[in-house]
């Protein structure tokens, strides 16, 4: 099972200093977190899309371009592709571009984003997001898997005798996940392709989540992929720890507060009641994410939200140091544990990454 941390990329006050850092400033704070991530022994670093402020990660691919050169087994991922608003030719070359320069540790996930204001910025309309979503990662699934492409749809110029380049790396497009958090037609697009689905679980109760997640497997089974328990999962999280709970709900409180993502809209006891936001111990994160599997069954993939509201980043690389040597050893030793031999336990690596950590195991792969 892959564990790791994504980013949202706000740029927000510290409600306890007043402090405001800088977009420079910010944008560093996120490639440290994923330097740290491959510190620590995390599988995956994760960085959303946006186009407003207060966030700044609005080039996901030259962000984890520069992280790829600093990191050596860390797998970049995006936690939003912006589908419906972003070019489905751009994305083909811009992910294949990278897929080269991280030698294969790439994949991303496919979303329509949260920020209605950004469609008509790109040219686009809102009330087709599904459709938009449906029609341009058809073609973005063709142009990695055919050397040469003609297309019509009905929300970009037609393509005749078109190829993307660079092709992807070893002639293997990156892995996609489908994300989202409230529309069934995304885990349906997810169960046809045979992709993976991305439940980002930190604002919903579980039986929504339980909901999504159930529909996916079911029509992953549907469409001929595999049995349901061998479709590819992942849930995302938000979490904060200290040694005793009472101190992470103190210290985190005025976080949560002003958060932009969650900010204002119930008091932290509702929201954790409601959600599966853990704030606490470190026994308590343990036991709370084991209890997502009870919910969704064995699934391959769990990302945290690291550097959210405004927090310092001495306290985001404690609460990493925590992630990596207290939580993440124990629950890869218990999902393992748990899961029957048939079910995958992680997404599909590339060849190339394969053979990589072959290598630093020193096993010999067969051509």
């Amino acid at each position: 099972m892959q564990f790791g941390v994504f980013t949202v990329g706000d740029v927000t006050p510290d409600p306890t200093t007043g402090q405001t850092v800088s977009e420079a400033e910010r944008i560093q704070v996120m490639v440290t977190v994923a330097l740290k991530a491959e510190e620590v022994g995390l599988d995956v670093f994760a960085t959303g899309e946006h186009h407003n402020p207060p966030f700044v990660p609005s080039s996901p691919t030259t962000m984890l371009g520069y992280i790829a050169a600093k990191t050596d087994r860390l797998i970049l991922s995006t936690a939003t592709t912006l589908i419906t608003t972003n070019d489905p030719v751009k994305i083909a070359e811009d992910y294949a571009m990278l897929q080269h320069l991280a030698g294969g540790r790439v994949d991303l996930m496919m979303g329509r984003g949260n920020m209605g204001p950004v469609y008509p910025w790109f040219g686009q309309d809102i009330r087709t997001g599904i459709q938009l979503a449906y029609e341009n990662y058809a073609l973005l699934h063709r142009l990695w898997r055919e050397d040469v492409v003609d297309w019509e749809g009905n929300f970009r110029t037609p393509l005749t005798g078109f190829t993307s380049t660079p092709r992807p790396l070893d002639g293997v497009p990156p892995f996609v996940w489908h994300g989202s958090i409230r529309s069934p037609e995304i885990a349906e697009q997810a169960a046809y392709y045979g992709d993976g689905f991305f439940h980002n679980n930190i604002f919903w109760p579980k039986e929504h989540v339980q909901r999504m997640v159930e529909l996916y497997r079911r029509r992953f089974e549907h469409y001929g992929h595999g049995q349901a328990n061998r479709a590819i999962v992942g849930l995302g999280g938000h979490v904060f720890m200290r040694a005793n709970s009472q101190d992470a709900i103190r210290e985190f409180r005025p976080y949560f507060d002003h958060a932009p993502v969650y900010g204002g809209s119930m008091s932290l006891e509702d929201y954790m009641a409601q959600t599966p936001m853990t704030i606490g111990s470190p026994q308590e994160v343990i036991d709370r994410t084991m209890s997502f599997r009870e919910m969704v069954g064995d699934y391959q993939r769990q990302l945290f939200l690291a550097d959210h509201a405004g927090l310092p980043l001495k306290t985001v690389l404690e609460q990493m140091d925590i992630l990596g040597e207290q939580v993440i050893p124990v629950l890869r030793k218990e999902f393992a544990a748990l899961r029957p031999a048939e079910v995958p336990d992680g997404p599909p690596l590339h060849p190339a990454v394969v053979a990589a950590q072959a290598a630093r195991a020193g096993v010999v792969v067969a051509a």
